[in-house]
């Protein structure tokens, strides 16, 4: 089971790297501190955060989740328009790699 609380908000920047078929993100807008990858093919689904799961998430109506195999990841966008265009992007990128 996945749990859904979250200790602290970090600020990180996304990179979706279609080339290495994941999403890498990074402590700094620079992009010299990479923190992680979520790699296409470890992601389960992707969804709004309807039940606010992240009840301490800073904008809770721009919160979504992107779940994993092993790791329940929220990211909350800057406006509607991004987070709707990050989880399409997200869920087509996953698609796609689960045709090959």
């Amino acid at each position: 089971m996945i749990c859904g609380r979250v200790k602290t908000w970090k600020k990180r920047w996304f990179l979706f790297d279609v080339d290495h078929r994941r999403l890498a993100y990074y402590a700094d807008c620079d992009e010299r501190k990479l923190k992680g990858v979520i790699y296409f093919q470890a992601v389960e689904e992707v969804y709004y955060d309807h039940l606010r799961t992240a009840a301490s998430s800073p904008r809770p109506s721009l919160t979504f989740c992107v779940k994993t195999y092993d790791r329940l990841f929220f990211l909350v966008a800057s406006d509607p328009v991004a987070m709707r265009i990050w989880m399409d992007v997200i869920v087509t990128a996953t698609d796609e790699h689960s045709r090959y």
